[in-house]
């Protein structure tokens, strides 16, 4: 017999999550949560941030805000915020989003000389009747909103973007950073500068709600004013509260065509693990275009109610980032080609 005593309302906390009883039945679901995965290595300190937030019970929503500012106030990171690459012309324009538990979303594109896009797109979401916020109109929004106008472009992306302009060839590389696996510690050591991406990150806290938020600098070297998917709600990031939530990285371009983060989710809702849903994803551009998937780099990272959580990508060598109350890991993506 159920004992609504003991399992506190129909929720046992364990360790590292709950125990949900099944609707109607006796059964139940284990539930990974809080939890919060990003892309790429540097997620790691993202997530950190996150979980400062979500190990005391925060809400999603803040807890991606959050973990995201840090690659963007970091003038080491060249694919986010503060110390992105420029687009052809020298600008460092930025693009985020970000999406809460009940479908609220908000987003700046070509978004100039402000530190922080994501916590601009979040006021969008909440302060104004739209989504979406671009170029100087989405600036004028941030400094009547008490943000201040930064120079972005740092002393070493203004170098590497004077050593592009001598030839000015645009050649998007396959992935941020070259990783070499070492058996020794089990890690991903990363290689030297690279041409772009971005950060995605997916929470799930401890009320069982998802928000998600995705930022970038976007493809160095770009035309002005080209925006890629990672603004974009359904492309770059799409939760569903019901279902789970994803986000993407790579060739924007490609994720657009395919509407990738919405797609996924909706994998997900076909009854697909995350993975497997990331990997349909993948799928549906290779078998478009595989010569030219062949030269791409696309990975989708997702994240199901549950807390369960999965990968795929185009080549190999996307990594992703997980950090919950049984783990603070980075993991390697499975790939399309190997």
């Amino acid at each position: 017999m159920f004992n609504r005593r003991k399992f506190l309302g129909s929720s046992l906390l364990a360790s590292t999550g709950w125990f949900l009883r099944t609707p109607g039945t006796t059964s139940f679901t284990y539930v990974n949560k809080p939890i919060v995965i990003s892309t790429w290595d540097f997620g790691k300190a993202a997530n950190a941030a996150a979980w400062e937030l979500l190990s005391r019970q925060g809400k999603a929503l803040d807890a991606v805000e959050a973990g995201v500012k840090i690659p963007e106030a970091d003038p080491n990171n060249h694919s986010v915020g503060y110390g992105g690459l420029p687009d052809r012309d020298g600008h460092v324009t930025l693009d985020a989003c970000i999406m809460d538990e009940n479908s609220n979303c908000g987003s700046v594109m070509s978004l100039e000389n402000i530190i922080h896009p994501i916590s601009v797109a979040r006021l969008v979401m909440e302060k104004t009747p739209h989504i979406v916020l671009a170029g100087d109109g989405a600036l004028q929004f941030a400094l009547a909103n008490g943000f201040k106008k930064e120079n972005l472009l740092t002393p070493e992306s203004e170098k590497m973007w004077k050593e592009w302009l001598r030839q000015s060839k645009y050649e998007p590389v396959i992935n941020v950073e070259n990783k070499k696996y070492s058996a020794a510690d089990k890690s991903f050591a990363p290689g030297g500068p690279q041409n772009h991406d971005t950060i995605g990150m997916l929470a799930l806290d401890a009320a069982g709600n998802l928000s998600g938020a995705c930022t970038t600098s976007g493809l160095a070297f770009k035309m002005h004013g080209r925006v890629g998917d990672s603004p974009i709600i359904g492309a770059g990031l799409f939760v569903d509260n019901e279902i789970g939530a994803a986000t993407s990285t790579g060739v924007g371009e490609e994720v657009i065509r395919i509407v990738g983060s919405h797609l996924v989710v909706e994998n997900m809702r076909l009854g697909l693990s995350p993975r497997d849903a990331c990997r349909k994803a993948v799928e549906r551009i290779v078998t478009r275009d595989p010569q030219k998937a062949k030269g791409l780099q696309v990975g989708f990272l997702a994240m199901k109610k549950d807390g369960s959580y999965g990968a795929f990508c185009i080549q190999k060598g996307f990594t992703y980032a997980v950090r919950s109350g049984s783990e603070e890991k980075i993991y390697e993506s499975e790939s399309w080609f190997s």
